[in-house]
């Protein structure tokens, strides 16, 4: 708050922080009911809620120096100040549950700052008696839980995809199909851009199962763009590749509307050679993110191809 501003609290009430929804009536016999404000922030559960997050965090995870010896795990609560853009003594007077009403701002800011996902976020906004902002898209955060899945089908090829066909994560079997994605930058790392930047002459525009393909990716991102029609990435995209395909664009226009099925691919591979799998994807309903995973039939030559690899890479 402005310093000449400062003093013009009420009795009885502290001052009010920069940012926040307003003062805090001192006490809790004055508009507190259970540790919880009569505006329905819970003080209580939001602080021990913060701490809780905080202690979760290593400094590298967030892009600072681990530094000195740190006698309790965790980012340190100036850290988070700094992260959130916010001032040490407000963040520390939040986590003594103590603090004012926090503003829609700085509870985004926090959220940011210790890396939320999805849900806690929204359990943040709840606690401090907010509305949730609404979800403009899909998640593009991929969970620990999806990391170790894909790492663990060494036998099988496997990447992530959000609801645009951006790669998210990826299995070193992938890497035969999708390439090496750690050198490639994040915006180009989009299957659908990569489909329709291939030439007319392309001989997999003339194979029937490469256009049946490429006929359900394009329905399934019209899907995508229906759910999701604030979403910024699919935006672009679809005017991106509006603009500059008309193959796309000729696809765009049938409106065809559904979810992707699976599907039998042969590909004649440059380095494994001819190769043929199922194509299935499984959706992830709590991000709306696919896990694209391409599955050999068992004793299928493909299937002795992927198993040679694994063993070559096994440490």
């Amino acid at each position: 708050m402005p310093s000449s501003l400062a003093g013009l609290a009420a009795p009885g009430e502290s001052r009010a922080e920069a940012g926040t929804g307003g003062t805090t009536l001192a006490g809790p016999a004055r508009g507190m009911l259970g540790g919880m404000t009569s505006s329905g922030l819970q003080r209580d559960e939001l602080a021990a809620f913060l701490r809780t997050r905080r202690a979760r965090l290593r400094p590298a995870e967030v892009g600072l120096p681990e530094g000195e010896r740190r006698r309790t795990p965790g980012l340190r609560r100036q850290e988070v100040a700094q992260l959130a853009g916010m001032s040490i003594d407000y963040y520390i007077r939040l986590e003594q549950g103590r603090g004012p009403h926090p503003s829609r701002q700085v509870l985004a800011s926090m959220a940011r700052a210790l890396m939320l996902s999805r849900d806690e976020r929204e359990y943040l906004f709840r606690i401090a008696g907010e509305n949730p902002p609404p979800t403009v898209g899909p998640s593009r955060e991929v969970t620990p839980g999806l990391r170790h899945l894909l790492d663990a089908m060494t036998e099988t090829p496997a990447y992530l995809v959000d609801a645009a066909y951006h790669v998210l994560a990826w299995n070193h079997l992938a890497t035969y199909f999708v390439g090496d994605l750690a050198a490639v930058p994040d915006a180009d790392r989009n299957m659908i851009r990569w489909t329709f930047r291939q030439p007319a002459t392309d001989a997999h525009w003339t194979d029937a199962d490469a256009r049946c393909f490429v006929q359900s990716t394009v329905a399934d991102l019209r899907a995508a763009y229906g759910r999701y029609p604030a979403d910024p990435a699919i935006r672009e995209l679809v005017t991106e590749l509006l603009g500059t395909s008309p193959r796309f664009a000729q696809l765009w226009a049938e409106h065809d509307v559904e979810e992707r099925r699976p599907m039998i691919k042969k590909v004649p591979h440059p380095r494994l050679g001819s190769l043929e799998f199922e194509c299935r994807v499984l959706l992830v309903p709590e991000t709306e993110q696919r896990l694209i995973v391409y599955v050999p039939e068992p004793g299928s030559p493909t299937q002795a191809v992927f198993r040679r690899i694994a063993e070559r890479v096994a440490p």
